[in-house]
């Protein structure tokens, strides 16, 4: 079994990052979960349920794993959500939070607990920290897709946006993080390109984020706004 490691990446704000390593079938990759310790706990991904109790240990190194409000995830997939019903297990008082979309086409069904599902623009009080969520379809993928942000800190918790391949990453980089990136979703082809995709984009670099919380790869500290429009001019060039 893995192990999990826990950092402190901004204000209360801790990444919860399980690493598989290289295999003769594998490239080795991350899967990051991220805490908001506050008065009402927010853990955004939850992991695949295999990899449950690594991620559920390292959180109770931080604070008790009952304490959880909220468990929300960027949209339907396994190492989105696969652990959601364990977490809601061990947290009686946690709520599954995720978009309109995905609570009306996948969470109603799948979850032990009724979901919240998040408006665009919807904001929510943790106690110091507010978040909003941001629903943006098919960015970088499935329909239900949206993004939360701490306006608080100004991290925007941008799902697989940046996703970054290799398993050895350091918590948090101000490096570049683009050119690896976009080398894996040219590989791949995992990112949806729709008539929105721009336009999305532009909505969460106009939010100015200072720190993008990736799920896979390192989190990364710099001019958001600036990254985010660079990845959109890859992504959808302009014409001419």
């Amino acid at each position: 079994m893995p192990t999990a490691r826990i950092d402190e990446i901004a204000t209360d704000i801790f990444r919860v990052s399980v690493a598989l390593p290289k295999s003769d079938a594998f490239d080795g990759f991350t899967f990051n979960q991220y805490l908001i310790v506050d008065e009402r706990p927010l853990l955004f991904h939850t992991g695949p349920r295999g990899l449950f109790a690594p991620i559920k240990a390292a959180i109770e190194r931080v604070m008790p794993i009952a304490r959880l409000r909220y468990v929300g995830f960027s949209h339907f997939e396994a190492d989105e959500c696969g652990a959601l019903n364990d977490f809601l297990a061990v947290a009686p008082d946690a709520e599954p939070l995720c978009s309109e979309v995905a609570a009306m086409t996948s969470v109603n069904d799948t979850a032990t607990r009724p979901p919240r599902a998040a408006a665009d623009g919807e904001t929510f009080e943790l106690g110091r920290h507010r978040v909003q969520w941001l629903a943006t379809p098919h960015v970088p993928h499935s329909w239900e897709c949206g993004f939360l942000c701490d306006t608080t800190t100004r991290t925007l918790f941008c799902g697989d946006l940046f996703t970054q391949p290799g398993d050895v990453h350091p918590p948090v980089t101000s490096g570049d993080i683009l050119e690896s990136s976009e080398a894996l979703r040219l590989a791949s082809g995992y990112f949806a390109i729709a008539a929105n995709t721009r336009r999305e984009l532009e909505r969460l670099a106009a939010l100015e984020p200072t720190l993008l919380a990736c799920m896979h790869g390192a989190a990364w500290r710099g001019d958001g706004a600036a990254l985010l429009r660079a990845l959109a001019d890859r992504v959808v060039p302009r014409a001419g």
